[in-house]
């Protein structure tokens, strides 16, 4: 199997992250849509990634149908619980703090227009998206360890690549001062070598290196 990815997109660090928690090995191919010579769309025809490559050169893509093949596709360290409702449960988790990345992604996508294609309402909409969805996560957790269950999950996951892609994309928002549970988590989920050999980092000739999963 091969992954076409970039290192800093928070998307595709998801997959990877995956990928290290079930122990699978993967080529990891460096391909940004941005890039006037990107082979992405050979690949996945809405020429977004991530898109992983299977042995049979068949290819899967959306982070978030590839993390459940790659759940599925090994036994060792289940990230998605079986139960139907505990499933539903943790891919609730995964679609609120992607929505969240989605918002955040559109907001460095916008900081890249010239000036007079900004417009300061529209920021404001995705900057609440992000702001409701970190209080809601925030409530969800409380006091808890993990977002579900007592042990790592997609769920954990999903959230701390959302929490990363701010810290990384947009500092000023300052999330750390008004959610200390979330701060405990990212705290958690730093220790493990999966995050840490992770961290979203720019490449060299890459410029906006990954692109919203929903809309353009």
């Amino acid at each position: 199997m091969k992954l076409i990815a970039t290192p800093a997109s928070p998307f595709c660090r998801k997959v990877c992250i995956v990928l290290a928690e079930k122990r699978i090995d993967c080529e990891f191919v460096v391909d940004s849509p941005s890039n006037p010579a990107s082979r992405v769309v050979e690949f996945n025809p809405l020429g977004k990634i991530p898109v992983l490559v299977l042995d049979d050169g068949s290819t899967l893509f959306d982070s978030r149908v590839i993390v459940e093949y790659l759940d599925a596709a090994s036994p060792v360290n289940r990230l998605i619980p079986d139960d139907p409702r505990d499933r539903l449960r943790v891919k609730r988790w995964e679609a609120l703090a992607d929505g969240c990345l989605d918002a955040a992604v559109e907001i460095v996508v916008y900081t890249r227009r010239p000036a007079a294609q900004q417009m300061p309402e529209w920021h404001a909409r995705q900057r609440g998206k992000i702001e409701r969805a970190l209080t809601a996560m925030s409530a969800q957790l409380g006091e808890r360890e993990w977002c579900f269950g007592n042990a790592l999950s997609l769920a954990d996951i999903a959230v701390g690549c959302a929490l990363g892609c701010l810290d990384f994309r947009i500092p000023d928002l300052e999330w750390r001062s008004k959610h200390p549970a979330l701060v405990a988590l990212a705290a958690r989920l730093a220790q493990r070598p999966s995050f840490a050999a992770t961290v979203p980092r720019l490449v060299e000739g890459i410029s906006i290196d990954y692109t919203p999963e929903k809309g353009g």
